[in-house]
């Protein structure tokens, strides 16, 4: 058994995002002033405690702090803006053209982005999916909000990762992450294409919503996902506050850790097996290639199958297993709404097809 590591949860859950299909669209940004007007500039975003930042036109170099905001980018047509990353995507995570192109983007720092590197890069934005860097444990040091401006880089967040924990109530559907998409695509005058994505997912998780509409609440399954790379010694569980907690009950499954304030929180294993949830969810992170994934989610099915805390548990005897990456359910994306379709057609099979 592995030994938690708290600190590599954010860490390697951020390595990679996959996607279904190939980003695209192009930016309909311009260089005058003219054409920021007409593209909605000046525009303002707010950050975690709602601090606002103006643009009057849309950012010419942006840094990105992981895979994640690299892949929305990319969505929204904006991914030739990118000129630095942290977090790069893992091997096979992303489409094979989103793969080439992010390929291409420099990598200022493997985990976090060193604080000097990220200051010294030239950007006019930095986009970020943590609340602070310092949520990384030691691996680095955010700058100051004065630091950023006198490096002239504006710093906005997406607030469906990084403002999660301080959420007030608890997240039930997808509308943080359709927010974070309608917000980078005011930002990068992408607005346009950021509503097509926006809509496209509202469909895919409208008609699972109709399919289950007359399943009543308690009738729904309970779930259970097991992040198998953070620990085997002490679970990790997804709770209330965190985007998987959307996903999860826009799919019809209850999150057995839906009581839980926050996002993630270290629990035990005793607690899982008071939860006795239906279904259990192999959130192996995705390893690069289906061989490599294929053989994660097999040892992890294995490891519950043979612990002497779980391999009695219906859902393990019965096999009851979603083999789903944890970066597609924990990380906020455009793919968001497959996964809740994913999820929902393996927990009704008759209903959603």
């Amino acid at each position: 058994m592995r030994p938690r590591a708290w600190c590599g949860v954010l860490a390697a859950v951020a390595l990679s995002t996959t996607a279904c299909g190939a980003g695209g669209g192009k930016a309909e940004t311009t260089d005058d002033g003219a054409g920021a007007a007409r593209a909605g500039f000046p525009v303002s975003v707010a950050d975690c405690m709602g601090a606002k930042t103006t643009f009057d036109a849309p950012p010419k170099k942006i840094v990105t702090s992981n895979a994640a905001a690299l892949e929305l980018l990319m969505w929204l047509g904006a991914g030739d803006k990118v000129i630095g990353t942290g977090f790069p995507p893992g091997k096979g995570t992303l489409p094979q053209d989103m793969s080439d192109r992010a390929a291409k983007v420099p990598v200022l720092g493997k985990m976090v982005i060193p604080k000097e590197k990220l200051l010294g890069s030239g950007a006019d934005l930095y986009i970020d999916s943590f609340s602070s860097m310092k949520n990384m444990g030691k691996a680095g040091d955010a700058p100051t909000a004065k630091e950023f401006e006198t490096a002239g880089i504006k710093h906005v967040y997406l607030k469906s990762t990084a403002c999660a924990a301080m959420g007030k109530s608890a997240r039930t559907d997808l509308s943080g992450v359709e927010a974070d998409i309608e917000e980078l695509g005011k930002v990068t005058g992408t607005s346009a294409r950021a509503r097509e994505l926006v809509q496209e997912m509202r469909k895919k998780t409208g008609a699972v919503r109709d399919a289950l509409k007359d399943v009543p609440e308690d009738k729904r399954p309970s779930y259970f996902l097991f992040d198998y790379d953070a620990s085997t010694k002490q679970p990790m569980a997804v709770c209330n506050r965190q985007v998987a907690n959307g996903i999860l009950t826009q799919a019809g499954a209850r999150n057995v850790f839906a009581d839980c304030d926050g996002d993630f929180k270290p629990v035990g294993w005793e607690d899982v097996v008071a939860k006795n949830p239906d279904w259990i969810q192999l959130a192996v992170r995705g390893r690069g290639s289906e061989e490599a994934d294929r053989k994660a989610f097999d040892d992890a099915a294995e490891f519950l199958r043979n612990f002497p805390a779980t391999k009695d548990l219906k859902a393990v005897q019965e096999g009851r297993f979603l083999r789903i990456t944890s970066q597609r359910t924990t990380i906020g994306g455009v793919r968001s709404a497959d996964t809740v379709r994913e999820i929902a057609h393996t927990l009704y099979p008759d209903r959603v097809k």
